[in-house]
């Protein structure tokens, strides 16, 4: 069996269930040793017991990633280890309230932006010098269509989405002359938990798994992928440019 990925190293947040689970196994099976991150240990422990059946590798990592700090601490643990990270793929994320503006407190606001920009952006900050020292540093960040419809009541997770889509294409424009390829994955409707939580009454089995998703973001992670500051949309099967309004 090949392994495209043997050798290369792949941090993945938001990896105990969901997509980030089933990209790390997927990334994991082509090789790559894994640095799963996530809050829940369980979910990390049953995660590496599957990696490792696969006949792959992991590092499990139990960081909430509003630990900034903790961030900047794998960071120098990550150089001091392996001195580079090839893959970065930022997916953990929260959804937020699901209320009017209007009645939204202050402090789940704080914490949307906290999980869904502010930790990317640490993660950006963080993982840039290790990403940079790879022959062919590859990173995705999972975003969500809420970025550009801006949906009623869900107005915290589409303005946090719409922030990182932005701050990953900044990245993507200042390392256009690195080997760095940096660029947006928007999954749609998937089965996760997150999804369920949001929209009871929707019937999961309609939806695609998390497994589908991640057999498209794995290739986006690859030496042999060249686009950067693109979006790709699971949902049309399409990789979308993006231009101002208008």
């Amino acid at each position: 069996m090949t392994q495209p990925l043997a050798s290369r190293i792949a941090l993945v947040t938001g990896a105990s269930r969901g997509i980030g689970y089933a990209t790390a196994r997927a990334l994991a099976r082509a090789g790559a040793h894994i640095v799963a991150v996530a809050r829940t240990q369980g979910g990390l422990e049953e995660l590496d017991d599957e990696i490792r059946k696969d006949g792959g590798s992991a590092t499990l990592v139990p960081l909430n990633l509003t630990d900034f700090d903790g961030i900047a601490r794998l960071g120098a643990a990550l150089h001091e280890r392996h001195g580079k990270l090839d893959i970065l793929v930022g997916n953990a994320g929260v959804a937020g309230p699901s209320s009017p503006l209007g009645h939204i407190e202050l402090k789940p606001w704080n914490d949307v932006i906290a999980v869904n920009v502010t930790a990317n952006f640490q993660l950006i900050r963080c993982m840039d010098p290790l990403l940079r020292v790879s022959d062919a540093a590859r990173a995705v960040f999972i975003t969500s269509g809420a970025a550009s419809m801006a949906n009623a009541y869900q107005g915290p997770y589409a303005a946090s989405k719409a922030a990182l889509d932005t701050l990953v294409r900044s990245w993507a424009n200042e390392t256009l002359s690195t080997k760095m390829r940096v660029n947006l994955f928007s999954p749609g409707p998937i089965r996760t938990r997150m999804r369920a939580s949001v929209f009871p009454g929707e019937d999961p089995m309609t939806l695609d798994t998390p497994e589908q998703a991640a057999e498209f973001i794995v290739p986006m992670c690859a030496p042999e992928w060249t686009e950067t500051g693109k979006l790709y949309d699971y949902k049309a099967r399409k990789l979308l440019s993006f231009h101002p309004p208008g």
